[in-house]
């Protein structure tokens, strides 16, 4: 099988890129010439069109039925593979399957079976169980992630679904991670590994790992004073746990510090408001678990804070992954207390970064971000989002910012400043002659 350069080249100019990079390419010519492919490559390196571009390519105009399944760990990744799918253009139906949601919606998705479904092991084994899609012409499968599939105990359910799969004659797994074993349901056969882990490949990233002492057995007061140290500079703050990411948001915004928190025990539209207001400038801070560390396209992240200690390197590894991607430069700051052990994996590679007593608090966010309750499923799209909000809302051009349209609902930013004036003159106004709710979102 031979990539189409034309095909290449369209989709470099839909999604706005000017040339693959060294990964890609392997990846493509390993497709051209092996069945089976395990990818090794950091987070944020590109993986997701390493993948898509092999398979768009197998894909066959004349076939109804399903072809491709794609298997992630998290909602947020299945949601982001989905959204390059689309911006490809390549006239192949794709369909998404993930808890959070009604399974009714994507049981009529897939009543006109798309070429590709994408989705969580958990939602898709139950959609295999009940008969929603035929799996006999399925022949190409991805596991993207596979190892934090593995790690989130999601093993039964995948080899529920890949058992399932009877004709697969080509297998692609990714992973940041090389140190994970692949199971033996997966049926990978004398497979071909691309592996660009390497230190070398990730020297001139432009990461800088600075370490915190914190005074306190409580690291709040210095993780606050770092954060005005920072400034408005977007960052992300790591805990270990659910509990933990709700109460340090709440400290730091008791402290005048504004923030959003995410993490997996938060509804759908929770979790896609804390990401789009943290990506459109609405907060500069961000404050999660592990789950934001692998999956999620943030661009510009200038620091990874580790406000609790990973619990190992691989987990450090994937929580700096989300800054200095790509050609870009970050800083990752370990803030730790006296009773707290560094790890090696950190020490050898830290400087210390000491902090004054006082700094001024981040400068608050131009931004703010409405919520529309119409989407995709209302045939509502980013043009009809702009028009309505210039012509009802009066808005200019440069006071309105980035746009995400969800299936039922949308996000959109605007200036701050021109939020109460835009809410009173479009409170009765209609979007493609409906009247739907609007209002700053939660």
């Amino acid at each position: 099988m031979n990539i189409n350069q034309v095909q290449i080249d369209k989709t470099l100019v839909n999604l706005g890129i000017d040339q693959l990079n060294e990964m890609q390419l392997a990846a493509i010519k390993a497709n051209e010439e092996n069945k089976d492919i395990i990818l090794l490559s950091a987070t944020g390196s590109g993986k997701t069109l390493a993948f898509l571009l092999p398979l768009v390519e197998s894909l066959k105009t004349d076939n109804k039925h399903p072809q491709a399944l794609i298997i992630v760990p998290s909602r947020e990744l299945a949601i982001q593979i989905d959204d390059v799918f689309r911006k490809m253009q390549t006239g192949f139906k794709v369909t998404l399957c993930y808890g959070g949601h009604k399974r009714e919606i994507e049981e009529t998705n897939l009543i006109q079976a798309p070429a590709v479904i994408i989705g969580t092991a958990g939602r898709l084994a139950d959609h295999i169980r009940r008969g929603n899609f035929n799996t006999a012409e399925i022949s190409t499968l991805i596991l993207d992630e596979f190892d934090k599939s593995l790690e989130m105990g999601f093993l039964d359910e995948m080899s529920f679904i890949v058992n399932s799969l009877k004709n697969i004659s080509k297998r692609i797994l990714t992973s940041a991670t090389e140190a994970v074993e692949v199971p033996d349901f997966v049926g990978i056969n004398d497979p071909i590994k691309l592996n660009y882990l390497s230190e070398k490949l990730t020297e001139g990233l432009g990461l800088e790992i600075k370490t915190v002492l914190s005074p306190e057995k409580d690291k709040i007061e210095t993780l606050f004073t770092l954060l005005c140290f920072l400034g408005n500079r977007s960052s992300i703050v790591f805990c270990n746990h659910r509990e933990a990411v709700e109460r340090t948001s709440a400290l730091l915004n008791e402290k005048g510090v504004l923030n959003v928190f995410y993490h997996g025990g938060m509804e759908q539209q929770e979790r896609d408001a804390a990401l789009c207001k943290f990506r459109n400038g609405t907060s500069s801070i961000l404050v999660t678990t592990d789950l934001a560390s692998r999956g999620l396209d943030i661009p510009n992240i200038r620091n990874i804070i580790h406000y609790h200690l990973p619990n190992d390197e691989a987990y450090f590894t994937h929580r700096n992954g989300r800054t200095a991607r790509m050609d870009s430069s970050g800083t990752t700051f370990v803030i730790y207390s006296a009773e707290e052990k560094l790890p090696d994996y950190i020490t050898e590679k830290a400087t210390t970064q000491t902090l004054l007593s006082e700094y001024d608090l981040p400068e608050k966010p131009k931004w703010s971000t409405l919520f529309i309750a119409a989407g995709k499923k209302d045939k509502v799209n980013k043009i009809d989002i702009v028009g309505f909000l210039s012509k009802k809302g009066e808005l200019k051009k440069e006071d309105i910012g980035l746009i995400e349209v969800k299936d039922f609902f949308s996000f959109v930013a605007i200036k701050k400043i021109k939020v109460s004036e835009t809410l009173r003159l479009i409170k009765d106004e209609k979007i493609k002659n409906k009247k739907v709710k609007i209002d700053i979102a939660k």
